[in-house]
């Protein structure tokens, strides 16, 4: 049996999921916020603790919900209407994503770095995730640990 997605039955309008989690970075002091769209990409980027800070959100494609759990093919309406069901979930998860993270830092889980340092960007422009993961997955292929971050 195919488990359910977090939210998937959510009506929530992504506007307001991009609302709440403004909303959300705000009572916590995050500052500075914007969101853009770039093919099947969303971002947000806001600063906080003195870092800026870059969420990508993939979004679905029409080939993403072009066919039912079972493999029958959506098409029309019903295909429109599962790619927007699939949007509003994706932004609900990202909702509850940013609001855990903030309230294990809170709670003193965990601190904002260590929480976040996946996100943060760097001097480049690069998150630290991009600038990290090619080297983590060499050394894991080759069994050589290299500097992860270049020159440092």
């Amino acid at each position: 049996m195919k488990r359910q997605t977090y939210a998937h039955n959510t009506e929530v309008p992504v506007d307001r999921s991009k609302s709440e989690i403004e909303h959300i970075l705000t009572r916590y002091g995050a500052t500075g916020f914007g969101y853009m769209t770039k093919g099947n990409q969303a971002a947000i980027m806001f600063l906080a603790h003195g870092k800026q800070l870059r969420f990508i959100l993939p979004l679905p494609t029409p080939e993403d919900v072009s066919r039912t759990s079972t493999g029958r093919a959506r098409k029309g309406h019903a295909a429109a209407e599962q790619l927007n069901r699939e949007n509003r979930r994706r932004w609900r998860a990202l909702v509850l994503d940013i609001k855990a993270r903030l309230e294990a830092v809170e709670t003193g889980i965990t601190i904002f770095e260590q929480e976040f340092l996946p996100h943060i960007v760097l001097p480049n422009g690069q998150t630290v995730a991009e600038a990290v993961l090619p080297g983590i997955e060499n050394a894991y292929k080759t069994g050589k640990v290299v500097a992860l971050l270049p020159g440092w």
